[in-house]
């Protein structure tokens, strides 16, 4: 068998892998949180809110909900339509790097295919844009569980990009491009690791959220928080391809560092908050399903919490 026959071999067993570890683990964290359906005509129940005369269908009310509650509530429905999912992925030089148990490219790959597979639905459709160097790929929205994977096989054999040999990543034109070429309201999902200075990316990160519902995944690894003390060190700049000498065994340089990596992390996070965005961190040294599971969870209680049936403590 070829070298290009194993790539190919590894990538479909990664791909299978994924998808087990998906559906076995997500399913019912994510189920719903990620469709983005709104309030509106259809068929399917929503949750219930106070009755307005002249406005509501009594057809409609909530006759539990209303005894409970001693006040007159209605079954809202399920807006029928499409959710049309785009994925922003950042795939420039710093993200082919890893020092645990994946490279965080891997971890981009592996949370859009999460997002992928729970909400697939008929109707919905899920389409990338890869920023890598000054290129911004598309790869069109489709839907469908063998579409899907072939998404997935396009993420998995992305080109890796020599540091230095390429210009660098540009995530700000790469978010107002995607906030410009598909402005129907769905749901955004940022991959990257924001290595940037968060002045340049918040202002169009808070115009995407306007119009959409986005998710900011930072990816990161342990080496960039700390260095290990492993004396004369060679750094190499991802972006640039300059490099650089540290004598990690100096202590004070690796607490200087320590706390230059823990400030931009708390820039970001501020950043991404300012933005009015959902902020998913994972970390390559970190169980990435249990993660996303996690955040799931919290996005759901935070909701529940939102609802009318709970203004008053009504569950």
């Amino acid at each position: 068998m070829s070298t290009s026959d194993d790539l190919l071999a590894g990538r479909e067993r990664a791909l299978r892998t994924l998808e087990l570890s998906v559906k076995k683990r997500l399913e019912g964290f994510l189920h719903g949180d990620i469709t983005g359906l709104r309030s509106g005509p259809g068929s399917e129940p929503n949750e219930a809110r106070p009755y307005q005369p002249g406005q509501d269908d009594v057809r409609r009310m909530d006759w539990n909900v209303t005894a409970r509650s001693l006040e007159a509530h209605v079954r809202a429905p399920l807006a029928e339509r499409e959710l049309e999912t785009w994925a922003l992925v950042d795939a420039s030089a710093s993200m082919d790097f890893g020092t645990a148990l994946a490279e965080k490219r891997d971890l981009a790959v592996a949370v859009v295919g999460a997002i992928g597979l729970l909400a697939d639905r008929p109707g919905n459709r899920l389409g990338a844009r890869v920023a890598f160097g000054d290129q911004l790929t598309r790869i069109p929205a489709v839907g469908g569980a063998a579409a899907l994977r072939r998404t997935f096989r396009t993420l998995l054999s992305l080109p890796r990009l020599e540091p230095g040999a390429h210009p660098t990543t540009d995530l700000v034109t790469a978010i107002r491009r995607l906030d410009r070429e598909h402005p129907r309201p769905g749901l955004r999902v940022v991959v990257s690791d924001f290595t940037e200075d968060s002045t340049a990316w918040a202002k169009p990160l808070r115009r995407l959220a306007v119009r959409h519902e986005v998710i900011a995944v930072e990816v990161i690894d342990p080496r960039e928080l700390e260095l290990p003390e492993v004396g004369l060190l060679t750094l190499v700049d991802p972006e640039t391809g300059r490099r650089h000498e540290v004598q990690t065994s100096r202590r004070r340089i690796r607490e200087r560092y320590a706390v230059a990596a823990a400030e931009h992390r708390e820039r970001t996070a501020a950043a991404l908050r300012s933005a009015g965005v959902a902020h998913l961190q994972l970390r390559t040294d970190r169980d990435w399903v249990r993660d996303v599971a996690s955040f799931a969870s919290a996005r759901r209680r935070a909701a529940a919490r939102r609802s009318p049936l709970n203004r008053d403590g009504i569950r």
